[in-house]
């Protein structure tokens, strides 16, 4: 794993490109040599020779398409996609109303489903491709206080199972990365007894790191990984 060219000439997505694993991700597909396409709703437009970043609400389907097919005007090949952006939802299930469940599943299954039917629709014709969808350890877990966010994640999951046998005939892989808490901005809402009960559950009683996450990922993303789909990597020893 320590080419540093291993994926170049390639193109690669990443939804959720604005911050924390995401922006993370970005950075170590664009030092690994492939020409990166991120979006994010909060991301400014820009572009270079490394790559290009647009301002995308991934739950509207058709600024997606658009996306896609922007990356797919730029570069006529589209090599690995990750499905990085996503919202974690923390409520008790008696005060949870069905509109975080809705916002959930939108965000966090639904959104990633479209992403990843649009760009294998470009990967067939090339015969090859790599979608990694970020999952969570909430769902074999099975945390309190994260109903929507566990499940929807668990249909994620489910979905790209399904995925994985679908597409294994146009040489495309599905698989999923399942982080354990990252040391990212978005840990600064969660209570501090919360995380330290939730680190107390995983053999690694640590935060994990965006490089491990993005290792992880390109595990998958990786050329070499062909026999590798429908399968899910947790982090943190789950």
């Amino acid at each position: 794993m320590a080419d540093l060219e291993g994926f170049s000439g390639q193109t690669v997505l990443i939804t959720g490109a604005s911050r924390g694993i995401g922006a993370g991700l970005v950075e170590h597909f664009r030092q690994r040599g492939a020409w990166v396409a991120g979006c994010a709703r909060s991301l400014a437009p820009a572009e270079d020779a490394g790559g290009w970043q647009a301002q995308v609400d991934v739950t509207d389907e058709a600024a997606v398409r658009a996306w896609i097919e922007g990356v797919w005007q730029r570069r006529a090949r589209i090599d690995v996609l990750v499905n990085n952006a996503g919202a974690a939802s923390m409520n008790h299930a008696l005060l949870t109303p069905l509109s975080s469940l809705r916002g959930a599943f939108e965000l966090n299954c639904l959104a990633a489903f479209a992403a990843s039917r649009e760009v294998a629709k470009k990967m067939r014709k090339a015969g090859y491709g790599r979608i990694v969808n970020l999952t969570t350890v909430a769902v074999p877990l099975r945390l309190a206080g994260e109903l929507a966010y566990a499940a929807s994640k668990a249909a994620l999951e489910s979905a790209t199972r399904v995925l994985a046998t679908e597409l294994a005939p146009y040489g495309i892989t599905c698989n999923l990365v399942g982080p354990s808490p990252v040391a990212t901005d978005l840990l600064r809402g969660v209570p501090r007894d919360k995380l330290d009960r939730l680190l107390a559950r995983l053999p690694q009683q640590r935060l994990a790191t965006v490089a491990e996450v993005a290792y992880a990922v390109e595990l998958f993303a990786r050329r070499e990984a062909s026999a590798l789909t429908g399968q899910t990597l947790y982090l943190g020893g789950v």
